[in-house]
């Protein structure tokens, strides 16, 4: 199961998303006039971040054509369910949830981060079953 993310990256990025530190209901985060947030787009990640995502999912994965394509499919449908800016902040989550200490582990008890989390190994499951399918490597 592909499993990679930049931890070099994740150390220069920002933790903060106050979208998701806020309130996550529309209906009371700033009043009933709120406008729901536009789904992510497909193509609104940096061509850099598709590439290291496939570099090292291919470094996983397999150095050939089919880990490739297979790869670049699978952050194509994280990329259609989770923001950039989501992306980079979960990159930073599990990067400094690696690191020791009670920083570090005070991380993993907001739940804005646990939400977070769950909504990325969501859209990993789906590029998974997705594109590392059998059905998939005929296409």
């Amino acid at each position: 199961m592909p499993r990679m993310l930049s931890a070099a990256a994740g150390a220069l990025l920002l933790l903060a998303v106050p979208s998701l530190a806020a309130d996550p209901n529309p209906a009371t985060a700033t009043g009933p006039t709120t406008a729901p947030a536009a789904p992510a787009l497909a193509n609104d990640y940096p061509t850099e971040a598709r590439v290291d995502y496939v570099l090292g999912c291919m470094a996983t994965n397999g150095k050939s054509h089919e880990a490739v394509r297979k790869c670049s499919c699978s952050i194509d449908v994280i990329a259609s369910q989770i923001s950039y800016e989501d992306y980079t902040s979960v990159e930073t989550a599990m990067a400094l949830a690696q690191m020791p200490g009670e920083r570090a582990g005070a991380l993993r008890d907001v739940n804005w981060v646990k939400d977070l989390m769950d909504r990325f190994r969501q859209a990993q499951l789906d590029a998974d079953l997705e594109c590392f399918s059998r059905d998939h490597a005929a296409r």
